[in-house]
């Protein structure tokens, strides 16, 4: 009975708090379940472990950790790298009077993995930071796994882990954005006015899928260096370690002689305003062929150079061979015809020929600033390849022995057979690679179609550093001119995705090149999220961005140009960044 003035509305529920009740109260399903909750004050130690280890963060304001983990997972042996208990989801909730009405998503690296899920550790300190300092919901997934390589993605019978494969993929980043919403809305009593996905590498790829698949998850992306085409290029990745197989006996060069190479590479390519800047600016036009070089080549093959670090006309080649990017046999055409560059700017995804993917920009470090102690294609890690790609190359071929030592897998663990693979074994392993994508899950998150996200007001920023030590930039170039095919050329996609190529920059690195003494020109930490939410928010579309970087009393700038301009040199001092224009 409803008495005057009265009202039948039922009772809003009540808010969640955060404390053990939440573990009843939160059920948004059945595969659902809260595995932790944990309040943290302003000056708490970060940390699930006691004692608190010496120098572990605090809190920078009051804020709540929710574990989720949501089924159904991938049944099977204890010990089995393919068992899961499903996908585990990390969220940090600000204080309700600190709460910006934001939900700001993390991504995430490699394989990604972690202890999102475990009741025992923290995954993310960054989500952590992100919801004690800007004030946003943050969260972040381990994508159905817990441990760092891709052993999970096969089934101890050596078949492959189709729910493993879509879990990580991408069921989990889809299933850490409703259920940090629906966490959110239970907390708050609101769903956020604004959903941002934030990341780079795997973390970009992640945003570009969600863009393709769930273009409702967010309403914006920084998607940085992505790791899309991710069977194509990490197969790639290991074609360096197969041309120091095949062709130098499997001794690498050094990585002094690496350095020497590339820094000739810089010295011939980087001279601006008749300065030499220490990195190249647009390595898509450097030319430069070591193997025609007397500066380099040791007198033994015809060169000047009679230093320890000199190169044999074959490490030469090689060389060329890394910059050229994989190809079905191991060829490589003269770099003055043909640098490797050209098919970035196709709208045709690259692959289906001789040249199977692209290769290191010049100028890159060729023994992996970033990567150095599991470079991709110098002394590094015991192997020398980078982890990734033997674990791809051998899920491709579904022979868990091809991979490292750390792939387990009950038909056999890994033997770094991957060493005697010829180059026609390894673009078989690309083939089946591609192929098998309805099988991982489609990993390679290469769809051009945007046009969902576009329509419902979706906005992607992206950066690629040109001197990237591990995702060649020619892939996402590449990526960009094909969605600029479909979505009405570039004019209309630059309407809500824009893309800049910087020189210089590495794999989020601030230096990706072999000159270690180069000054790059660089973003602040959230120079992109900044513009990202000023473009949703407040319709700012970011164009021309000044980038600086300081070492010592020297500063440098330079310019940041939405693609397709480029960065180009009017007058002035070529180190600073009013003496260039975006044309």
């Amino acid at each position: 009975m409803v008495g005057c003035g009265g009202s039948d509305a039922p009772a809003a529920p009540a808010l969640l708090s955060c404390d053990d009740g939440m573990k009843t109260a939160f059920k948004p399903d059945a595969q659902t379940q809260v595995v932790l909750v944990k309040a943290f004050k302003q000056g708490d130690p970060l940390t699930l472990t006691s004692p608190v280890p010496a120098g572990t963060p605090v809190a920078a304001a009051n804020v709540c950790l929710v574990k989720l983990n949501v089924g159904p997972g991938n049944a099977g042996p204890a010990d089995a790298p393919s068992t899961s208990a499903g996908i585990g989801i990390e969220v940090w909730l600000p204080a309700t009077d600190r709460w910006n009405n934001r939900f700001h998503a993390l991504g995430g690296a490699g394989w990604q993995g972690g202890p999102a899920g475990s009741a025992t550790a923290i995954a993310s300190l960054a989500a952590a930071n992100v919801a004690g300092v800007e004030g946003a919901v943050s969260s972040t997934t381990d994508t159905g796994h817990a441990g760092p390589g891709g052993a999970f993605a096969m089934n101890p019978d050596g078949t492959i882990n189709q729910v493993l494969w879509t879990d990580f993929a991408s069921r989990a980043i889809h299933e850490q954005a409703i259920k940090t919403k629906a966490l959110s809305t239970a907390f708050y009593g609101k769903a956020p006015r604004y959903s941002y996905w934030d990341g780079g590498s795997t973390g970009g790829r992640q945003g570009l899928k969600l863009a393709q698949n769930h273009p409702d998850d967010f309403d914006g992306m920084v998607a940085l260096y992505p790791a899309i085409n991710w069977t194509r290029f990490i197969t790639a990745e290991l074609y360096p370690q197969i041309v120091y197989q095949r062709d130098l006996a499997g001794t690498p060069p050094t990585t002094a002689q690496l350095d020497l190479v590339s820094n000739a590479a810089i010295a011939a390519c980087d001279v601006v305003g008749g300065q030499h800047l220490g990195y190249i600016l647009d390595p898509a036009s450097c030319t430069y062929d070591p193997t025609k070089d007397a500066n380099v080549l040791c007198v033994a093959s015809g060169g000047t150079n009679a230093t320890a670090d000199c190169v044999s006309t074959a490490q030469a080649v090689a060389i060329n061979k890394i910059w050229y990017g994989m190809t079905a046999d191991g060829s490589v055409p003269d770099p003055a015809l043909d640098n490797g560059w050209s098919k970035a700017f196709s709208s045709t995804l690259m692959g289906d020929g001789t040249h199977r993917w692209f290769g290191m920009a010049r100028g890159t470090s060729l023994w992996g600033s970033f990567f150095s102690l599991f470079g991709l294609n110098g002394p590094g890690s015991p192997n020398g390849a980078f982890p990734i790609a033997p674990d791809v190359v051998a899920l491709e071929l579904q022979n868990p022995t091809i991979a490292d030592p750390s792939f387990i897998n009950l038909t056999g663990n890994g033997q770094s057979l991957w060493k005697s693979l010829s180059y026609a074994q390894l673009s078989n392993a690309y083939d089946r690679g591609v192929a098998l994508q309805s099988q991982f899950g489609n990993i390679n998150t290469d769809s051009a179609d945007l046009s969902a996200y576009k329509n419902r007001g979706g906005k992607i920023l992206t950066w690629h550093g040109l001197a990237d030590e591990l995702i060649f930039p020619q892939g996402t170039v590449n990526y960009y001119h094909r969605v600029a095919s479909q979505a009405g050329g570039m004019t209309a996609t630059q309407e809500f995705f824009r893309l800049y190529l910087v020189p210089g920059l590495g794999h989020g690195t601030p230096n990706g090149t072999s000159n270690a003494a180069a000054i790059v020109p660089n973003f602040t930490s959230t120079q992109m999220y900044d513009l990202l939410t000023a473009w949703v928010e407040q319709g700012q579309a970011p164009d021309r961005i000044d980038l600086q970087a300081s070492a010592g009393a020297e500063t440098r700038s330079m310019p940041a140009c939405v693609y397709p301009k480029a960065i180009t040199y009017v007058s002035g001092d070529p180190k600073r960044t009013e003496s260039y224009d975006c044309l």
